[in-house]
């Protein structure tokens, strides 16, 4: 892989009640079966793959794109190229928000033109976030063909875009926020649902959303 600019596994201890607010939506073996699909969904969308990309979106798009990747290979015998997508300065509220630390681009050694390339990330929101990541994209190669995997869509959209692969459809109000952990940045896997409020939530044993609250 060549890195552009500037991720532990977890745990198997069984995993505590959502804290009080929240409540879960989606356990450990719920996700693994979600992603599991959405592997099967690409490859037969793709005519079994050999020309698919996974970028994922840091934070936790990147270990789910992992993940899909992984289990690709276990059906298809197929070792999909994995990478990770950086979208922090083609974001459109850089001015509105605190600074955030950039993240990580890495793209696969065979570059991303003439790729089918599935964007992987946690949480569909606004779209905010996938604008800003096609744009990314456009400045880093010419795909084929540009697709969208989710772990969660909840709705909410203030662009046109909608996934390709949605693990959970999940409709949810503005109130409330969605906090996706994954074993290996959070110890453990849930997807949980909550007051928006909490997103501040201090302490790493449940950690807040980041691109749930407006991706």
């Amino acid at each position: 892989m060549r890195a552009h600019d500037n991720a532990k596994g977890g745990g198997g201890a069984p995993p505590p009640p959502a804290p009080e607010g929240y409540r879960t939506v989606l356990d450990g073996p719920e996700i693994d079966r979600a992603l599991t699909r959405i592997a099967h969904e690409v490859l037969e969308r793709t005519k079994g793959g050999r020309d698919v990309a996974l970028l994922g979106i840091p934070s936790r798009g990147v270990p789910l794109a992992r993940r899909l990747a992984e289990r690709i290979e276990r059906v298809e015998d197929l070792r999909v190229p994995v990478g990770s997508l950086d979208i922090t300065m083609y974001r459109d509220d850089l001015r509105l928000a605190p600074a955030r630390a950039l993240g990580r681009t890495e793209i696969p050694d065979g570059g991303l033109d003439d790729h089918v390339v599935v964007l992987v990330d946690d949480v569909l929101f606004s779209g905010r976030t996938v604008r800003a990541a096609l744009d990314a994209l456009g400045d880093l190669g010419r795909p084929r063909a540009v697709q969208l995997a989710v772990l969660v869509d909840r709705g909410h959209r203030e662009l046109p875009i909608r996934a390709d692969y949605v693990g959970k459809n999940l409709p949810t109000s503005l109130r409330e926020g969605v906090t996706v952990c994954l074993a290996e940045s959070d110890g453990r896997d849930a997807v949980l649902l909550g007051p928006a409020r909490d997103r501040a939530r201090p302490g790493a044993e449940w950690r807040p959303e980041t691109e749930g609250a407006g991706s």
